[in-house]
């Protein structure tokens, strides 16, 4: 998205303001796609990643499934009409009453605990997928990595015995294999080791129909980071997943399921300069009109973001902190970030913003959710209204 557009967008829309372009989003799938050359193979959505439903029947409709964690996810997958076999719902602590609805629903679910795997037969269950954790993890941060001693997700490897056992007494098929070992990494060398893992336990379910080897591909988001190195990444996945078949005696279903690579590089939240303040120690904080509430990735993860002036691009660059409206000294988009210098009224793009933003907002300070657009074609359309203080203050009882 230009400069331009995203001012024609902020006078038309107001800010704060998501804005997606399907556009890069479709080019994302179409580029993991065609570097995955094993067949067959089915990749996944992660749709926590952003569940605007624009987007996501984007993904739909470029041959992608649907990887859920939540009957909510699994609602939606369904309301754009995808059928329940292109769904895969991998639980999370999840309670029999979610089991209940995900199996009338009848859509596969990935146990990630033994507990769950006997709950699941004890419910009627006849087929299910296993996430293993293959002790191999990797991310951008470690409360983004999802595999190791210290996480909460997967059976470990060494309780395959288990599972097994479950499976035979049960009379329940282990019709998948699954691992996820973190998000955002840009080097494949942990996620070639985790597949060499799964691959290897997969060998010992007799029932398996797909291996899914998890999503965590990440993107550049800081200056100087260079992008995976996507053919190199599909053609090792695919040759070992080629060894994997000719081992097990008969071809099994390759799945991915990203999320981040699909959507993050297609979003930008525009956000409104409210406030500039020098202080006498040196520094000078710009407010905006969003905040954590919107974007918390900064002060989760201690994530970067590109930032510009789209107002006066030409100004002379300072060193600023960009700052939010949430009453939290955590409340940073930038520390000393070096950026033409805002004045208020100025409007600021935060880029790379399509993945775990608007997924992640709340209502903290009780600041309504923003409005959310997609470019389709170069043509833009309101895919959520902004929210009013009336609609956020009427979910209670007066």
């Amino acid at each position: 998205m230009d400069r331009d557009l995203a001012r024609r967008l902020a006078a038309a829309y107001g800010t704060p303001l998501y804005v997606y372009d399907l556009d890069v989003v479709r080019a994302r799938c179409r580029a993991l796609r065609a570097a995955i050359a094993y067949r067959p193979f089915q990749p996944l959505y992660a749709v926590k990643a952003n569940p605007c439903p624009a987007v996501v029947r984007t993904i739909i409709d470029e041959g992608f499934g649907i990887d859920a964690v939540s009957p909510g996810e699994v609602r939606l997958a369904l309301r754009l009409g995808l059928s329940p076999a292109r769904v895969l719902y991998t639980e999370n602590s999840m309670s029999d009453a979610e089991q209940a609805e995900a199996l009338a629903a009848g859509v596969l679910i990935t146990a990630g605990s033994l507990d769950r795997l006997e709950r699941l037969a004890a419910a009627g269950a006849q087929a299910v997928a296993v996430r293993f954790n293959p002790d191999v993890g990797a991310g951008a941060h470690p409360k983004i990595c999802t595999a190791g001693p210290l996480t909460k997700f997967g059976i470990p490897q060494a309780e395959l015995p288990r599972v097994l056992e479950i499976s035979r007494r049960r009379g329940l098929r282990v019709v998948g294999a699954h691992m996820h070992i973190g998000s955002g990494f840009l080097e494949s060398a942990a996620f070639a080791a985790a597949c060499r893992v799964i691959f290897a336990l997969a060998r010992q379910l007799p029932d398996l129909a797909f291996v899914d080897c998890g999503g965590g591909l990440g993107i550049p988001y800081r200056p100087g980071e260079e992008p995976m190195d996507l053919a190199a990444f599909g053609a090792q996945l695919s040759a070992d997943a080629e060894a994997f078949s000719a081992a097990y005696g008969q071809r099994i279903e390759l799945r991915l399921e990203p999320g981040r690579f699909l959507v993050a590089e297609a979003g930008t939240l525009l956000t409104t300069v409210t406030s500039v303040k020098r202080t006498p120690w040196g520094r000078t904080f710009v407010g905006c009109d969003t905040g954590f509430n919107h974007l918390v990735r900064v002060a989760m993860y201690d994530a970067y973001h590109r930032i510009e002036n789209l107002s006066r691009p030409e100004a002379e660059p300072a060193a600023v902190d960009i700052v939010g409206n949430i009453c939290e000294s955590g409340d940073v988009f930038a520390r000393e970030r070096l950026l033409p210098m805002p004045e208020v009224g100025d409007l600021l793009a935060i880029r790379d913003a399509g993945a775990y933003g608007f997924a992640m907002a709340s209502h903290y300070n009780l600041r309504p959710l923003p409005a959310e657009v997609v470019i389709d074609g170069g043509q833009p359309r309101l895919a959520r209204p902004r929210q009013t203080l009336d609609e956020l203050l009427a979910g209670w009882r007066w």
